[in-house]
C-alpha cells in the first residue's frame, strides 16, 4: 500500500515514498530536483523504487509541466492524480470567493495545517505561511474554514524587482539588521521584514476574528528557513505541510 506524493512548485518538484496513505507513515524514499530536471526522474531517481500503489499530487507550475511529470509516471502502472480545490475536503472548508481558483499548494497546505493542529491538541485558528518564489499567509479557523489569506512577492521576485526598475540598486548579498547602514543590508531586511510583516497583520487579524484566541502559526516552504529566524512570535517550521495535506486528502477519500 506504498503511497508516492508529488509537490510541484515553480522551482522544483518534491517527492516522497510513504509506507502508506496514512498521516504519520514511514517515509521509505524521498528527493527533489528542478523543474528542468523533470525528464530524467524515471532513469534515475524513481527507478530503483518499489512500485507505488497510489499516487497524488499537487501541481502549481502549469499543464505543461504536469504531462512532463505524467510521462515519467508511466515507469509504473499507476494513474496519476492531482489535487483540485474545491468546497469542502478532509475537514477543511474553503472560504474563497470562487473555491477552484485558490492555488492547490495552499489548499493542500490548509488541510496538512488542519491535521498536524489536531494532532498536537484541541482545534485552534491557524495561520499558514509558504515561503517560496511567492510568500503566501493563509488563516483557518478553528472549525477548519479557511477565511482567506494574502499573497505576497518572495524574496527574489522582491529584488529582482527592486534592481530592474531603480538604477544602481543590484540582487544584495547583504543581512537582515535591526538598521540597515548599506544597501544590501536595507535591501535583505526590507524584503524579510515585509514578509514578517504581512504574517504579523494576518495573526492580529485571526486572533481578533477568534475572540482574542492565540492562533498557531505554521510555516513551511524551501526559504522559510530564511524567514523564521526574524518572527518574534511563537511558530513551527514544517517542512513537510505540503506532504502531510497530501496524506491526509488520500487517507480521508480511501475512507470514504
Amino acid at each position: 500500500m506504498s503511497f508516492l506524493a508529488i509537490d510541484i512548485g515553480n522551482t522544483r518538484l518534491k517527492w516522497a515514498l510513504y509506507a502508506s496513505p496514512q498521516p504519520g507513515a514511514a517515509v521509505l524514499a524521498q528527493g527533489a530536483v528542478f523543474l528542468e530536471n523533470i525528464d530524467v526522474l524515471a532513469e534515475q531517481d524513481w527507478r530503483s523504487l518499489p512500485v507505488p500503489s497510489s499516487m497524488l499530487g499537487c501541481v502549481v507550475a502549469g499543464e505543461a509541466v504536469r504531462r512532463r511529470v505524467e510521462e515519467q509516471l508511466e515507469l509504473w502502472d499507476l494513474t496519476p492524480r492531482w489535487v483540485v480545490p474545491s468546497a469542502h475536503e478532509a475537514g477543511v472548508t474553503n472560504g474563497y470567493d470562487h473555491p477552484m481558483r485558490l492555488g492547490a499548494d495552499r489548499w493542500v497546505a490548509l488541510i496538512g495545517a488542519r491535521g498536524h493542529m489536531l494532532a498536537r491538541g484541541p482545534a485552534r485558528p491557524v495561520v499558514v505561511v509558504m515561503v517560496g518564489t511567492a510568500v503566501t499567509v493563509d488563516a483557518l479557523d478553528r472549525d477548519g474554514r479557511f477565511l482567506g489569506g494574502l499573497i505576497l512577492p518572495g524574496h527574489g521576485i522582491m529584488l529582482r524587482a527592486l534592481e530592474s526598475g531603480t538604477a544602481g540598486l543590484r540582487v544584495p548579498t547583504g543581512e537582515v539588521v535591526p538598521f540597515p547602514a548599506n544597501t544590501s543590508d536595507a535591501l535583505t531586511s526590507g524584503g524579510t521584514y515585509a514578509i514578517t510583516g504581512a504574517i504579523a497583520r494576518m495573526r492580529r487579524h485571526l486572533a481578533e476574528h477568534s475572540d482574542g484566541e492565540e492562533p498557531m502559526l505554521l510555516m513551511t516552504g524551501g526559504a522559510g528557513w530564511k524567514v523564521a529566524p526574524y518572527l518574534d512570535m511563537p511558530h513551527e517550521l514544517v517542512e513537510s505541510l505540503i506532504f502531510d495535506g497530501l496524506l491526509q486528502i488520500q487517507s480521508h477519500r480511501l475512507a470514504l
